[in-house]
């Protein structure tokens, strides 16, 4: 009997939308599959709500879509009591925003920190931001195969640190950081925590409300399967929310859009995140898989994901021994994905991409194995890995 025999969550795999000439689809990080149910509700937006009711839609729900979805949001997969999670913009212009009103709020601290292995966007708009505003970086050099500790972030965080920029996951390594530990850490001595959760919305169960993180960001396109360029969420908690004021004022952030008033008054509540005209298009399809991981619980998703990561490491170290593991081998201190370093792999990929196996690579040398556990199979992984092993010089 195989693993996908006694995988409680198998059947899940047929509610995506799937190519036949894809094998193994191991960038679920990166982008996840689209869900069927997702096809026919934005085929249905189109042609009834956008097609049918034009312009009148703004006032039939539209423009609260932002908040109900974020609520809905933040209820099945970020431990977030209603009113803290708006949906709106890239991560890139959230990141900025929260960056900012952060640093507003904490005025006379001069440094922030952020670890050198994080997210290109995250570190390049804090050296943008603290170049322009004249504040010094604290980074935080990390072993690559793993992330930022409890132990480094507490080091580096002081009483003239105004906000840290930190990955729940390490989007290279797959590294679990300690968001509650860390939080408290900074907050202890007055310090903000801005949590990028890209790599573990969805997929890691997370209490935001409960850890007392402060500001959170993440997108959509991977374990919510959102699609491309979907628009990413913040999360503001609600004692933060009267203290921090956007920096990005638009129309639909303000207290009364369509006034049209002089002065900007920003709206109560977490809206005020908002600036332009929300991405109506763009919020629909996130819906659905919001709904089934509800439907099925982010534990029972979390399980799998170990489950999947598990069987890929153990086939890794059995089948690609010239590999060099660049992840936790802990379960507890890992997301949903693992990387492999080897320097045949960059040249690996154009094949493996033809075979129709398609995972990640992130220089200099690592490939990079995500699972989504609602629509990976054990046989990918297994078919991935072995097609690797086959193509890797002896």
């Amino acid at each position: 009997m195989s693993r996908d025999d006694t995988d409680p969550l198998a059947d899940c795999r047929d509610l995506f939308v799937a190519d036949p000439t894809v094998v193994a689809y191991l960038d679920g990080n990166s982008l996840g599959r689209p869900l069927k149910a997702s096809v026919q509700r934005v085929e249905t937006f189109l042609r009834e709500q956008w097609g049918g009711r034009l312009i009148r839609g703004w006032e039939e729900g539209w423009l609260d879509l932002p908040l109900t979805v974020g609520d809905e949001l933040g209820r099945v997969g970020l431990g977030a009591a209603p009113g803290q999670v708006v949906i709106g913009d890239s991560t890139t212009v959230l990141i900025y925003k929260l960056i900012r009103a952060a640093l507003d709020a904490r005025p006379g601290r001069t440094e922030i920190v952020i670890d050198r292995d994080n997210f290109p966007t995250d570190r390049y708009v804090v050296e943008g931001i603290a170049a322009d505003r004249g504040l010094t970086i604290r980074w935080i050099d990390v072993d690559a195969a793993f992330g930022v500790t409890a132990e480094l972030a507490a080091a580096a965080i002081t009483e003239n640190t105004a906000l840290a920029v930190l990955s729940h996951v390490a989007y290279r390594s797959g590294y679990l950081a300690d968001v509650e530990g860390i939080t408290t850490a900074a907050r202890a001595v007055g310090a903000l925590v801005l949590w990028d959760l890209c790599h573990s919305a969805g997929v890691i169960p997370t209490e935001l409300d409960a850890w007392g993180v402060d500001l959170a960001v993440g997108c959509t396109y991977k374990y919510l399967n959102g699609g491309p360029g979907s628009p990413a969420f913040a999360y503001l908690r609600e004692s933060q929310q009267s203290l921090l004021r956007q920096p990005i004022q638009g129309w639909l952030g303000s207290a009364r859009p369509f006034e049209m008033g002089q002065g900007y008054e920003p709206a109560p509540g977490v809206r005020r995140m908002l600036s332009g005209t929300p991405p109506i298009v763009g919020l629909q399809p996130m819906r659905d898989m919001i709904a089934l991981i509800d439907s099925v619980g982010i534990e029972a998703v979390r399980a799998k994901s170990i489950a999947l990561t598990e069987f890929a490491l153990e086939l890794s170290l059995e089948l690609l021994p010239g590999a060099v593991v660049a992840s936790p081998l802990d379960a507890a201190q890992r997301g949903s994905h693992i990387t492999l370093d080897h320097p045949a792999f960059e040249s690996l990929m154009p094949i493996l991409w033809r075979r129709g196996v398609i995972p990640d690579f992130r220089r200099p040398n690592g490939i990079r194995l995500g699972m989504s556990p609602l629509s990976t199979s054990f046989a990918e992984v297994e078919l991935g890995i072995r097609m690797i092993a086959e193509l890797l010089p002896r």
